[in-house]
């Protein structure tokens, strides 16, 4: 396995390869946990498809170590302002001349969180579970907080809604017997007051900070299957999981900038099951 998980009996990173040539690969450290998780994993997959030896820098360490016992090496400020970095800038995707990088210094730059770039280490990446489960547990990730502003007047996009979360957990309970869905969000307050409770089958999990995200994200891995809405976070939790996972599909209009940046093939794994968003509240705005 070239890469392993990380709980409290695992380690997150590779094992050292003689690296074919010199040089140190880094990446720029943007955004929050999910977003930092998937600029970990791409520069892992890439400086090892390159030959390279890869750093984090410790503002990186200081978000993921929490969660993950991080052992890539990480840079030291003064190789950092020193280094003659060539800076790369990434898509969202994978692109073939990324395998076939020359130069030795290389800092990437972006958002990449795609599956595209890591997939062949994702065995390696899993928490490993503890023991056989009685029951089948479905972890629910609710993106709201900033994205309810960002995503309408930014993005021309909505968040997931009641109905999606609704059809969501009918999904599995047509192919599960009994599933518990365990709801974890940073707007637990319109969890409580959207989300259907009169089955008994129901658990809202966590204080809903955003603060924190490290004890929400650790439940939702060991969760079986999963439902996400939108968001870096949620992508984490579902692939971490593995099991059956539903994702909010088409949740912006067709002329948003946003799908310039965001190729949903390349963001959701195919065999996971996308439910249409309802954009009717952004149509209603343009036509008015």
């Amino acid at each position: 396995q070239p890469c392993t998980p990380v709980n409290t009996n695992a380690t997150f990173s590779c094992p050292k390869h003689p690296a074919s040539v010199s040089g140190t690969w880094t990446i720029d450290p943007k955004g929050r946990f999910g977003n930092q998780m998937g600029q970990y994993a791409t520069l892992l997959a890439l400086a090892q498809l390159n030959g390279r030896q890869a750093f984090i820098q410790p503002s990186m360490h200081a978000v993921l170590a929490p969660v993950f016992r991080i052992t890539l090496p990480v840079l030291a400020p003064e190789v950092d302002r020193h280094a003659p970095w060539q800076e790369l800038e990434l898509h969202d995707w994978m692109l073939e001349e990324y395998a076939h990088v020359k130069e030795p210094w290389v800092k990437l730059t972006g958002f990449p969180c795609s599956w595209t770039f890591f997939h062949h280490l994702r065995d390696g990446l899993r928490f490993p579970r503890t023991g056989d489960r009685p029951s089948t547990f479905v972890g629910v990730h609710v993106r709201r907080g900033d994205y309810l502003q960002v995503m309408p007047l930014h993005w021309k996009g909505v968040v997931g809604d009641r109905a999606y979360l609704q059809q969501a957990m009918d999904w599995f309970r047509a192919r599960h017997k009994a599933p518990i869905f365990v709801v974890t969000s940073n707007g637990m307050e319109w969890c409580r007051e959207n989300i259907d409770t009169s089955r008994g089958d129901v658990i809202f999990a966590g204080d809903g900070q955003e603060g924190a995200p490290h004890k929400d994200f650790a439940l939702l891995t060991q969760c079986n299957h999963t439902i996400m809405t939108i968001g870096t976070f949620g992508f984490w939790a579902a692939y971490l999981a593995g099991g059956d996972t539903v994702y909010l599909a088409n949740f912006t209009l067709p002329d948003s900038s946003f799908l310039k940046i965001f190729k949903p093939e390349a963001a959701f794994l195919p065999e996971w099951v996308g439910i249409n968003a309802d954009l009717s509240p952004l149509q209603g705005k343009a036509e008015s």
